[in-house]
């Protein structure tokens, strides 16, 4: 339960304050996790960013103000963050469908976006199976790039840049490469501050030297929570991945290390698209 009061208190923090500056490093503190895991969890579980959250709450009190005060809409713009009336009129026309002078003509509709309570839901139509596993510092070799969860495209990024390496000589070299544990997908180096990371298609390195093309990583000593996954690629491991941060981290006493994620694919002779094909999620976790 600790990871919904540390939601619940992060939201209470957000209310307190949005007529104010709300710092993302207090939240990232009451969250008890980095900045990147915080903002990550927060879009996982809501489908909102940090940001649209905190802008429609703020809209939403606006309005109430221009509608029940003899309130000046430079006083309103000003309070909810916005430098000028005009960057406030656009914002606020664009979430509510009218504009701030509009507010009091009578058949006027306004939006109204409540403030977020968390609970637990318990489904029992789908198991998370998982086990928690010590594993040593050990090193990658692969290819990779940078991609952002801006709009969920590293959703949409990550399964094309499989299919560039997968048809490549450089996946060739890789699955050859590969030790028992089998393919790799490692997200990793997080900057938070422009919400991207570094997705990396390796295999354990072993004793092998760093082929042309490809580069080095080291994955730390961690506990893990390992996900069995079982589905069509890429909807099945991406679904479970949005279930771990919306129903297991809030539901537990664990919370993320803020090290690399693995994804990992054994051996198979099932098609990656069978309904049978079977990978495995690797998430670093500290106690909370």
């Amino acid at each position: 339960m600790n990871g919904i009061r540390r939601l619940t208190l992060c939201i209470d923090y957000i209310e307190e304050r949005l007529d104010s500056e709300i710092n993302t490093e207090d939240l990232t503190a009451i969250f008890c996790t980095s900045k990147f895991h915080l903002l990550r969890t927060f879009h996982m579980l809501t489908g909102f960013t940090l940001v649209e959250y905190i802008r429609n709450r703020r809209l939403t009190i606006a309005a109430q103000e221009l509608f029940s005060q003899e309130a000046k809409i430079i006083d309103v713009a000003l309070k909810y963050g916005y430098e000028t009336p005009e960057s406030f009129s656009k914002a606020f026309q664009k979430f509510h469908g009218i504009r701030p002078s509009e507010v009091k003509k009578l058949g006027k509709r306004i939006k109204a976006f409540p403030p977020l309570s968390f609970q637990i839901i318990v489904k029992g139509d789908e198991g998370m199976d998982y086990k928690i596993v010590e594993k040593p510092a050990f090193h990658v070799i692969g290819k990779g790039m940078k991609v952002t969860t801006r709009y969920d495209e590293n959703f949409k990024r990550i399964p094309e840049f499989w299919q560039e390496v997968n048809n490549s000589e450089t996946g060739t070299l890789l699955k050859n490469l590969a030790s028992s544990l089998g393919m790799l997908g490692i997200c990793m180096d997080f900057t938070p501050d422009q919400d991207s990371f570094t997705y990396l298609i390796g295999v354990e390195k072993g004793d092998h030297l760093v082929p042309d093309g490809m580069e080095e990583k080291e994955v730390p000593s961690t506990t893990w929570a390992v996900f069995d996954v079982v589905g069509s690629m890429p909807d099945a491991i991406q679904n479970m991945t949005k279930r771990i941060y919306s129903e297991w981290f809030p539901a537990t006493n664990y919370k993320h290390a803020g090290t690399a994620e693995i994804e990992v694919y054994p051996p198979q002779k099932n098609d990656p698209f069978s309904v049978d094909y079977k990978t495995q999620i690797w998430v670093p976790i500290t106690k909370g």
